[in-house]
């Protein structure tokens, strides 16, 4: 009995392999791939306003510096499980979404976000990942969660001095790399922890100076009610003028 598949199944098999193939080293059109022991995505400078979504699964290298990209979601990269090296430089980035690293964070090793237009990040950013970042050249806002997400990473010494406050919540700092502020023993939690306090004392004295303001209203109010009605008592003939008068009018008839 012959073994071989029928022809309709052998193509059926071709069809599925081809799109194996495809599905793992289709190079987007307009990036530019080589394959040096996995494949090099070159995406600089071409106007990309987000992130390709058919990129070759063993990409190792990707690069899309220097394109208009302001959002990195969630699980961006989440199918290229052997991406070692990651270039997000020179965009309009404002925004990176917990999870976005989500699948490359045990194999990735560099991470380039510098000169985007980042001044916060939420604090599980970069969980897990331990890869060298680049943040230099962002307008960083110091303050509290900043601290917790510079606190979990390994930034690279190259260019760690050039992360610096943009706008701080202490003016004083504005200007100065963050980790030397750090290093120097401030706190920018303390900071958040201060205002808040300050604000919640504040809404307590608005609301204790509202309540002294209608209990003084409500006194005098009821002060002024209670000296008409003691107005209008004595404007009453007395009990005594109007025996007299009934005396009066007895002795008469």
């Amino acid at each position: 009995m012959s073994s071989r598949k029928p022809p309709c199944c052998a193509s059926l098999w071709f069809v599925l392999l081809l799109s194996v193939i495809m599905t793992t080293h289709a190079c987007p059109k307009i990036c530019h791939c080589s394959d040096r022991n996995g494949m090099v995505v070159q995406c600089t400078s071409r106007n990309l306003e987000s992130i390709p979504s058919n990129l070759p699964r063993d990409t190792v290298v990707l690069l899309l510096s220097s394109n208009r990209i302001r959002h990195v979601p969630r699980e961006a990269f989440t199918d290229l499980h052997r991406l070692r090296e990651l270039d997000l430089s020179h965009n309009a980035i404002e925004m990176v979404e917990v999870g976005a690293f989500q699948g490359i964070s045990d194999t990735l090793r560099t991470l380039d976000l510098s000169n985007n237009h980042l001044s916060s990040l939420p604090k599980d950013t970069f969980t897990k990942l331990h890869a060298r970042v680049r943040l230099s050249h962002n307008p960083w806002h110091c303050e509290c969660s900043l601290q917790e997400v510079l606190r979990e990473l390994r930034l690279d010494p190259e260019t760690v001095n050039e992360v610096s406050c943009f706008t701080s919540v202490q003016e004083e700092y504005v200007g100065q790399p963050v980790i030397q502020v750090l290093d120097s023993g401030i706190n920018f939690c303390n900071f958040h922890h201060k205002t808040t306090d300050v604000a919640m004392f504040v809404a307590m004295f608005c609301w204790f100076s509202m309540v002294t303001a209608y209990i003084i209203y409500y006194i005098k109010h009821n002060q002024e009610d209670a000296r008409r009605h003691m107005e209008y008592l004595k404007s009453l003939p007395s009990t005594s003028h109007i025996s007299k008068d009934y005396d009066t009018a007895s002795s008469i008839f």
